[in-house]
């Protein structure tokens, strides 16, 4: 009797509940023997593989980069499009804070869980990218000077890793049980919310302006003195929609984790995001044709680049605009979901174009990217989306804390 008295009043651990879900450490253990487990293991040690023989070999051992072709996937994809599509955090900050938008508070906390991953990963795309990790505060603190675009880029990505991270403190406090420390951070929340949007601004068209540098060797079509506001522009549909499609998978995939009145309120939020990201890409779409009239450049049109460029404007940015704007007035919220993964694959590959496809357009042979190079990205994304699905299971992400609930 009194051992059964005694097992009743014996509190789980900390780790136990925080960190292994209520499970024992053995049962936490085998519930991780999933099939999507299983298969993202042997992507991460297959690609943790060609991460050590590209520290240990060069960068050449794993893609095909050389003096004329500097870039491959690791910027064009980690950089150039995981910018614009960590935008979600800066989009949503301001339609709640600064235009006090409160019905899409719910969808707050994703979206900056969103900036922050997206910016880190940025930063750990860097690093493969760059070979020398000791090397990458160079940029901020030695080299190039405070009128160099790369200054400026450097500092931004260290500033948002940072200020995102202060965002998403009242979520990890109410995770550890720290009511003082969260009211501090409740605190600091808007001010560095503010912070980010400004800085989110500069640093999106800060990443167009890195191609005004290479007038002659960017193919005219995507190359404009425009590129930073079509950079900065294109960033707002693309967090419009990876708000969208993040909301999308985590009701579906993370049910169990998402609260009954978020599900509620999914469906007439999704619509309010589909109608500002048609507005935005019409807005887009008119820029862009600025840019080809500005440039004169309509001739070239009738080129195979040219065809890339019509691909890409009119399958990608205008259809999209009209999908949006036809699901949101019949209000089909599975229209605007599938439009929102479509274009984020268009601003993909309009970054793509940009740094990767349509650089150095000139050179009469190139390689894009090395199938190694590929494996790597992957790994990187699976590492991303298991670390994004261990902060929702365990967090306050896409649900009320109980003893917070009515006070965020």
């Amino acid at each position: 009797m009194t051992e059964q008295v005694k097992e009743t009043y014996i509190a789980p651990s900390w780790l136990r509940e925080k960190v292994f879900m209520g499970m024992t450490f053995k049962e936490y253990i085998r519930r991780l023997f999933t099939p999507f487990n299983i298969v993202a293991g042997l992507i991460i040690l297959v690609g943790l593989y060609f991460i050590v023989i590209r520290y240990t070999q060069g960068l050449g051992a794993v893609t095909h980069a050389s003096d004329n072709q500097p870039w491959g996937l690791f910027l064009s994809w980690g950089l150039f499009t995981g910018i614009p599509l960590a935008a979600a955090g800066y989009v949503l900050g301001s339609t709640v804070y600064l235009f006090g938008l409160k019905e899409y508070r719910p969808l707050l906390r994703p979206a900056i869980i969103l900036g922050f991953l997206g910016y880190l990963f940025a930063a750990l795309f860097l690093l493969v990218d760059l070979g020398r990790p000791w090397r990458l505060p160079y940029p901020m603190f030695v080299s190039y000077g405070v009128g160099s675009v790369l200054f400026f880029v450097a500092w931004s990505v260290t500033l948002h890793v940072v200020l995102y991270f202060v965002e998403s403190c009242p979520a990890i406090f109410e995770w550890l049980g720290s009511d003082r420390f969260r009211r501090w951070a409740l605190k600091v929340t808007v001010g560095a919310t503010i912070f980010v949007v400004t800085l989110s601004t500069l640093h999106q068209s800060a990443l167009g302006a890195l191609f005004l540098l290479s007038p002659g060797k960017l193919h005219p079509l995507w190359y404009s003195q425009f590129i930073p506001v079509f950079f900065f522009v294109s960033s707002i549909f693309a967090g419009l929609s990876m708000v969208i499609a993040e909301s999308t998978l985590t009701s579906r995939y993370l049910k169990h984790r998402v609260s009954a009145h978020y599900q509620a309120k999914l469906p007439e939020l999704t619509l309010g995001l589909g109608k500002a990201a048609s507005f935005v890409l019409f807005t887009y779409f008119g820029l862009k044709i600025i840019g080809i009239a500005h440039g004169h450049h309509w001739n070239l049109l009738n080129t195979s680049y040219g065809y890339l460029f019509l691909v890409e404007m009119i399958i990608f940015v205008l259809l999209p605009c009209f999908l949006f704007a036809f699901g949101v007035r019949n209000r089909s919220v599975g229209l605007v979901r599938f439009t929102a993964f479509f274009t984020i694959i268009g601003v993909a590959l309009n970054r793509f174009n940009v740094s990767l496809i349509g650089l150095n357009w000139k050179l009469p042979h190139r390689e894009l990217f090395h199938w190694k190079e590929f494996v790597i990205v992957i790994t990187i994304i699976t590492i991303e989306l298991l670390i994004y699905r261990w902060i929702v299971n365990r967090m306050p992400v896409h649900r009320e804390h109980p003893e917070y609930k009515g006070m965020h």
